[in-house]
């Protein structure tokens, strides 16, 4: 019989940092709210439906979320080990293996997941998690190893000495639990000082217990990005762009300039188009084959038929018929095809066209 596999997102924090009374989840990146990344990335891997864990701005998240999903509340924020036990009704005897991911970090990859996954299956251990390497700490836990190689716990960087601070090898916080242990497991993790229970305390709790802990080191160390703040989102954008334009790029279509461009993560482009600079393609915008688009132009939930010429202009919702070039010229958009013009109202590019999560 195959293993029942379950994503858990933990997503109740506040994000003081973020400075904003939007729910840092719910902060858009590359057209989707942070935590939609997370989740389709989780459910490519997984075989049951996830559980994502809310505190606040339990409302929001809810119906930005909406359907297909299961949530558990966390009243009161006391720690990543607390999120997890709020779950447990939910999944007592209901799965194998738990999949854990924080609700900051959507830059992980499916890749990275079935990795994860595929090593706990041959994993005598109750646990697998990820860690990578890399000087900038960001603030992660540092991961503490015996003689032998293995995985002996975490601490966390505030409670560690001068030479635990050397240690590279950080604490991506992306668990797979078996199932069967993990729930004990959380009733043994002890308050900490800021009285909060910590879930990177189930590590050690199981090397003392002589139990086999698995470690899967990041290929790229960019995965392991958390979103904290407008710096950290700025950073996961500019890598999350650069992913998207290079997967269309190896699908045939040329970037003049892949820094100038702008394109969220469900827009569709034909094999042969040319995207030139200062274009933004945003929500399902989706361009057919052989198209020249920009530079200077917006769309945002347009479909271009092949062969269509765009330059300098903002359009929304419209739907360009195959041949038809438009361009700009004294403040009207003017659309037709070798045989045909007429007039289309212009779309100010003062507009706001951005997406909004309500």
């Amino acid at each position: 019989m195959s293993q029942r596999i379950t994503p858990v997102i933990l997503a109740a924090g506040y994000g003081k940092r973020m400075k904003s009374t939007l729910p840092k989840v719910l902060h858009p990146l590359a057209g989707l709210p942070i935590i939609h990344h997370i989740l389709r990335a989780v459910r490519v891997v997984t075989t049951e439906p996830p559980v994502v864990v809310i505190g606040h701005g339990a409302d929001q998240v809810r119906q930005a979320i909406g359907d297909g999903v299961r949530f558990a509340y966390q009243a009161e924020q006391l720690g990543t080990a607390h999120a997890l036990k709020m779950a447990e009704p939910l999944l007592v005897g209901q799965t194998d293996l738990i999949l854990v991911v924080t609700g900051d970090m959507p830059l992980l990859t499916p890749t990275t997941f079935r990795r994860l996954i595929a090593l706990q299956a041959t994993n005598s251990g109750p646990l697998s998690l990820v860690t990578l390497i890399n000087e900038n700490s960001y603030g992660f836990g540092r991961i503490l190893r015996g003689p032998n190689g293995q995985v002996q716990g975490i601490v966390e960087e505030a409670q560690a000495t001068p030479e635990q601070l050397a240690i590279r090898e950080l604490n991506a916080s992306v668990y797979c639990f078996r199932a069967d242990w993990i729930w004990d497991a959380l009733r043994r993790v002890p308050l900490s000082p800021k009285g909060e229970y910590y879930l990177t305390d189930v590590v050690g709790i199981a090397a003392q217990d002589g139990l086999n802990v698995q470690a899967l080191v990041l290929e790229d160390p960019q995965e392991a990005l958390g979103i904290n703040t407008r710096a950290h989102l700025a950073e996961a954008e500019a890598i999350m762009r650069q992913r998207i334009i290079s997967a269309w790029m190896d699908q045939g279509v040329t970037f003049v300039d892949p820094s100038s461009t702008y394109i969220e993560v469900d827009v569709k482009i034909g094999m042969d188009t040319v995207i030139y600079p200062f274009t933004s393609l945003r929500g399902k915008t989706q361009i057919g084959e052989n198209c020249r688009i920009g530079p200077f132009t917006l769309l945002q939930d347009v479909t271009v038929g092949e062969n269509c010429h765009l330059v300098g202009c903002a359009l929304q919702n419209q739907q360009i018929s195959p041949g038809t070039s438009i361009f700009p010229s004294q403040g009207t958009l003017f659309v037709g095809s070798a045989d045909s013009r007429q007039s289309l109202s212009a779309i100010s590019a003062t507009e706001d066209l951005s997406p909004h999560y309500e």
